[in-house]
């Protein structure tokens, strides 16, 4: 059921449907009505320069400037919802639902004080009701209730950014549905900058030279009595059987950016010794930990929150289940950079592992091969 609307006056009468919110034992909104005010809404978006914004898919980043000057703007864009088979790992496939095709969604960049206007299309050609919950947004259940579209309909959501940081953003349709949306690849994360850039430890200002969004995603893939990863035509067929798995707390893969070994290879993640490389990681689900093996987070925005001055110089940083965080490191030795999450066995086992290949002039001050491999003298 979604919600509906009612005009009255210069306000929106939202009357939210029972299942979306039953999870929830604190509150009931049946039969009920919340009462939205626009007040100084007009007013505030009165003249402001509107731009739209082309998602692309992880790791990369939609054009952005880092710093802005002049007032904020009203950045669209157009989000569709696609459900689709998609290979995690050889000749293991899942019913997956994505925004725009992609695990993890796109990312989405806009500074403090945008207006963010996200219009969210639900084909009909799809089987399932969705929705959109912004952890960058301000309100009840972050946009969810505004958003729940059907097959065949879309919605338009606008919302200011008034929080700098990078935040998680997944559909959330209501009680178990919620689950098994977000562990069905449906999250992505949108990053608030602050107007004037990012800054140092010392509040003094820091830029990238590359940024790159790394989207770990836990699956819950069936396997028939002979260990054999089963396979289903459509996502209301696998839910069954991936609610039973999801039970468990034991993903069968994890992966970055929706396949076991995406960012390797061929489509490693790239820089040069000099660059700064800006590293921005999601988890929708479950808690991880993140090390660049060969390097180290020179700052990192815990939680993603850069409105608090960054840690500094560590080896390993956490990313809490439903959060992202932001790292910048700056590339001293060239080679082949492995990108873990260093719960070892989940990254070299399940799959949660990607490369930096990194381009430039090898320095033997920092690390030196003094005696090659031989017999023991």
């Amino acid at each position: 059921m979604k919600p509906s609307y009612k005009k009255w006056g210069r306000s929106i009468i939202v009357a939210a449907s029972l299942p979306f919110v039953s999870f929830l034992s604190t509150a009931s909104f049946a039969g009920e009505a919340m009462e939205i005010g626009e007040i100084g809404v007009e007013s505030n978006i009165a003249g402001l320069e509107r731009v739209t914004q082309t998602l692309v898919a992880p790791p990369f980043l939609p054009v952005h400037e880092q710093v802005v000057k002049g007032a904020p703007k009203i950045v669209a864009m157009t989000m569709k919802i696609v459900e689709k088979e998609m290979e995690i790992a050889e000749d293991v496939f899942v019913q997956a639902m994505t925004f725009e095709g992609s695990n993890p969604a796109p990312m989405i960049v806009v500074h403090e004080g945008d207006y963010v206007e996200l219009t969210l299309q639900n084909p009909s050609t799809n089987t399932m009701v969705h929705n959109i919950d912004l952890h960058a947004s301000t309100g009840a259940m972050g946009g969810g209730m505004l958003t729940t579209v059907s097959p065949g309909q879309e919605a338009v959501l606008r919302f200011h950014a008034t929080k700098s940081g990078v935040f998680v953003y997944h559909c959330a349709p209501g009680g178990t549905m919620i689950p098994f949306h977000v562990v069905s690849g449906m999250n992505g994360a949108i990053m608030v900058l602050p107007r004037d850039g990012l800054r140092d430890e010392a509040g003094n200002p820091v830029s990238y030279d590359k940024a790159y969004y790394i989207g770990e995603q836990d699956w819950y893939v069936p396997q028939d009595e002979d260990g054999e990863f089963k396979r289903y035509a459509s996502p209301s067929e696998a839910m069954g059987d991936t609610f039973e798995v999801m039970k468990t707390l034991l993903p069968t893969h994890l992966t970055f950016n929706g396949k076991v070994g995406a960012i390797t290879g061929e489509n490693a993640m790239t820089a040069r010794v000099g660059e700064s490389v800006l590293f921005i990681h999601s988890q929708a689900n479950r808690d991880s930990r993140v090390h660049l093996i060969g390097g180290h987070g020179d700052l990192v925005w815990r939680g993603g929150s850069f409105g608090d001055k960054p840690a500094t110089n560590l080896q390993s940083w956490s990313v809490v289940g439903g959060e992202a965080a932001a790292a910048l490191y700056t590339f001293q030795q060239p080679g082949l950079y492995a990108y873990v999450n260093h719960n070892l066995i989940e990254a070299i086992l399940l799959g949660a592992a990607a490369h930096v290949s990194v381009e430039g002039s090898w320095n033997n001050d920092l690390m030196e091969q003094v005696v090659k491999p031989g017999p023991i003298k």
